[in-house]
């Protein structure tokens, strides 16, 4: 039976997808992001081994709350994608035991993606720049993978919410945000929701303790209320409430 890496499981997530969740924090990541805060799931051998039987046994637990929330399950990381036959097989069990399907990515990862989007309800798709230029000097990596995972996506009927993360200096100006809405408008499919996140500095001490260097120290913390002024913005241009 195929077995995945698994860093860790929040049991009563309420930020990743709508309603009351389980998120499921996947190992490995292809991209080095400027501002990630788990560095500690970008190796594929680290975290505790796991069946996916195993995994949706801890989930089917919580599927009351599910029900009276509209809740569900996230597979989150690291990045999901870069374990797909294990993914595939825990979103298969999930879809079996009627729990809603959230794949929380950056749109980097192996496999064929046609399938995992088959039983994947929403799509949180974290896009991180607006050039391919960009996603090089903000992630290590060109926009090669997410261009595939987006051709997936739009033959696809999974539902999805981009998340952009505004980073002072980097994609806090009202170009930047205009320029991603384009790129939404254009590229992505069956959009319900854009989210802005706010730039943090909670995962510092992570790079600390793993002796890695911290590539954006100096900069502070995104302003919360001219985050909302972009959310605006970006809503407007969209059309979106």
């Amino acid at each position: 039976m195929v077995k995945g890496n698994i860093h860790s499981i929040e049991s009563m997530g309420l930020v990743d997808g709508p309603g009351i969740r389980v998120v499921v924090f996947f190992q490995g990541c292809k991209l080095r992001c400027a501002y990630c805060h788990n560095p500690d799931t970008w190796s594929l051998s680290g975290g505790t081994e796991m069946t996916p039987s195993e995994i949706v046994q801890k989930i089917v637990r919580f599927k009351p709350y599910f029900d009276r929330s509209s809740g569900g399950v996230t597979f989150s990381g690291g990045d999901p994608l870069m374990q797909p036959e294990f993914l595939l097989q825990c979103l298969k069990l999930c879809k079996q035991n009627g729990i809603h399907t959230t794949l929380d990515t950056s749109g980097f990862g192996n496999g064929d993606y046609a399938d995992i989007l088959e039983y994947t309800d929403l799509v949180l798709l974290d896009i991180k720049q607006t050039t391919s230029k960009g996603y090089v000097n903000l992630t290590g990596r060109d926009t090669g993978d997410i261009n595939l995972f987006l051709e997936a996506l739009r033959k696809s009927k999974s539902r999805v919410w981009v998340r952009h993360v505004v980073v002072p200096g980097i994609t806090d100006s009202v170009e930047h945000i205009t320029k991603i809405a384009k790129i939404i408008s254009e590229e992505v499919p069956n959009l319900d929701k854009v989210e802005l996140l706010a730039y943090h500095v909670l995962g510092v001490s992570k790079y600390e303790a793993l002796s890695i260097p911290y590539k954006l120290k100096g900069v502070e913390p995104m302003d919360k209320d001219k985050t909302k002024e972009l959310q605006i913005l970006i809503n407007n241009l969209l059309n979106l409430k």
